[in-house]
């Protein structure tokens, strides 16, 4: 600590043919290194161009590309020489006052250093004077190279150099350390220069946020009409037309014992009566056939809680969707406060696979809510599909895209051990919680009561348009919800892909579209489903869990495209993380 040192030789590496053609390959595709000290991530440092504020990338380049002067062909070069700058500052508290110093700045400056005149100790003779870089290349392994290859400039393509003929290439590392002591930099303010565009980045924030309340208080606008006028016209008008022809019945009924005497056969006034009873009765008829044609969701009391059609898998996908609302919740809470942030290397991803265990718990309850109120009897076997269904859907497409990243032999790989210790938290924690839950949901806490009886034989469902149909409906009431979260996806998506950073970092942001995103999503269910009863068709349970999550397709569309017109990564799987700046 404290210590500077000019050069220190590291090694000295000797590659192959095979070796120089993948380097030259993750040069070409902007490959970065990243190394750690003090939990701190190697940075590049970058200055703006009013030179007013300097910030970081994470990671150095492994290497960089250029265009020969003499051939024009594209050349690559490796560094081999880094400048690392450790930047420090008094300890806050008692440990400064005892001579403690924290690292608040990790920067690293690559250079690449060819195979010029070197000391004894295999550092160059002048780190700052460097005759040529180091290139990724080897000369062609042939007898007369003045023959075959009259100008000495000309680089002869991959295809037509020997990688069989057993050449190698050595390669030196060095490195140096310098520490400069930087009192402007606070120790919990150090992440800061890794996040990139804070200010441009708070106005994009807003914008969604404004965005988000907009539609938001639109399709609340929506609701309070529909339940405050709509429903409550509708009531009145269904009890209107019960009242009047109860008052009918009521005054057909009583008039047979009013007293009138009947009248003979053949007298005038009995004929005069039997015209007035005759009109009556039309009265009546015609009273009870307006009552009769009462259409819309009116006339569904009788089947609008009859059990959906294979609710048996409806009941885990239900409690599956709590399990991950309490994920994502939990994450989001812990990270807006501080909790979770990058100096917490891996516990994000740590922590919500433990929230996702835990919650176990309310995915067993609401999964047998769900299946006693749709009339099912074996719970235990809806608790064994709950806890097997979606969890073993996730550990199944994780190993599978592990798969691809071990087979380039990736660090980010996850090990073998790793994917076991999934397993037994799955098997032996999430089974067991998702069992209590699902007990007590289904055998303590019991059904759902419905406010209305469900009638014996299911009414016909008439053609319904073409918008309330289930793909266009769904389609249509999805892209509601992805209007509220658009501009704050596509700042997640620069944040992890395009920004230098690499970190999202404005998780309150985030918490609080996450809410709106909710609320909408209700909104737009309830406004959906409310449509669907007007047009008499019951069969609402499915339509509504596939409309709530109906704005999934356009988020998974949209990740589609950006991976296609502006990331422009090639390959199926890489060995880090990719870095592409347009």
């Amino acid at each position: 600590m404290g210590k500077d040192q000019e050069c220190n030789f590291l090694c000295t590496k000797t590659v192959t043919r095979k070796d120089l053609k993948r380097a030259r390959e993750m040069v070409k595709d902007g490959y970065v290194t990243e190394w750690i000290v003090d939990n701190l991530p190697g940075a590049t440092s970058f200055v703006t161009v009013d030179k007013s504020r300097k910030y970081y990338a994470a990671g150095f380049k492994m290497g960089y590309k250029d265009i020969a002067p003499t051939s024009g062909k594209q050349r690559y070069y490796i560094n081999n020489h880094l400048t690392i700058v450790i930047r420090y500052r008094k300890a806050p508290g008692k440990d400064g006052e005892k001579g403690g110093k924290v690292v608040v700045g990790f920067e690293v400056y690559t250079k690449s250093v060819g195979p010029q005149k070197r000391l004894d100790s295999g550092c160059p003779a002048d780190i700052n004077d460097v005759d040529a870089p180091m290139e990724l290349y080897l000369r062609p392994n042939v007898t007369d190279l003045s023959v075959q290859y009259p100008h000495s400039s000309y680089y002869p393509p991959e295809s037509e150099q020997d990688v069989e003929d057993g050449a190698t290439l050595d390669i030196p590392y060095s490195y140096s350390v310098y520490w400069r002591e930087d009192d402007k930099i606070e120790w919990s303010h150090r992440w800061d220069l890794y996040f990139v565009n804070q200010e441009e980045g708070s106005r994009i924030h807003w914008l969604a946020i404004i965005n988000s309340l907009i539609i938001c208080g639109s399709l609340s606008a929506i609701v309070a009409m529909i339940l405050a006028r709509t429903i409550r016209s509708d009531i009145k008008t269904y009890k209107d037309a019960t009242v009047e022809d109860g008052k009918i019945r009521q005054k057909r009924k009583s008039r047979p014992g009013s007293g009138a005497r009947s009248p003979k056969g053949g007298e005038k006034g009995g004929l005069l009566e039997q015209v007035g009873d005759t009109e009556n009765d039309a009265d009546v008829s015609s009273d009870e056939e307006a009552l009769e044609d009462v259409t819309g969701w009116k006339l569904l009391h009788g089947d609008v809680f009859r059990a959906p059609y294979k609710g048996y898998l409806l009941a885990p996908l239900v409690g599956s969707g709590m399990q991950l609302i309490f994920m994502a919740v939990g994450l989001l809470f812990l990270s807006s406060l501080g909790i979770l942030n990058p100096s917490f290397r891996g516990g994000f991803v740590s922590v919500g696979v433990g929230l996702f265990v835990f919650a176990g718990l309310f995915s067993g309850y609401f999964s047998g809510r769900v299946y006693k109120t749709n009339g099912g009897k074996n719970w235990r076997k809806n608790t064994l599909i709950t806890a097997v269904l979606f969890p073993g859907l996730l550990f199944a497409l994780v190993f599978i895209l592990n798969l691809f990243v071990w087979a380039q032999a990736s660090s980010t790989a996850l090990p073998f051990g790793t994917l076991i210790g999934i397993v037994l938290l799955w098997l032996c924690i999430q089974l067991p919680l998702v069992y209590v839950g699902s007990w007590y949901g289904y055998v303590r806490t019991g059904a759902w009561e419905h406010p209305t009886k469900t009638s014996t034989i299911p009414r016909q469902i008439p053609i319904q348009p073409w918008y309330i149909r289930s793909p266009h409906s769904i389609l249509l009431a999805g892209l509601i919800p992805f209007a509220v979260i658009f501009i704050e996806l596509l700042f997640v998506f620069q944040s992890l892909w395009q920004d230098k950073s690499g970190y999202y970092y404005v998780f309150g942001f985030l918490s609080v579209v996450s809410i709106i995103l909710i609320i909408t999503i209700a909104e737009v269910t309830i406004v959906t489903i409310y449509i669907k009863l007007c047009s008499e068709d019951y069969n609402w349970w499915w339509h509504s869990f596939c409309v709530g999550g109906g704005s999934a397709i356009w988020v998974f569309l949209y990740c589609v495209w950006y991976y296609f017109m502006k990331l422009h990564i090639q390959g199926f799987s890489h060995k880090s993380r990719l870095m592409k700046h347009d």
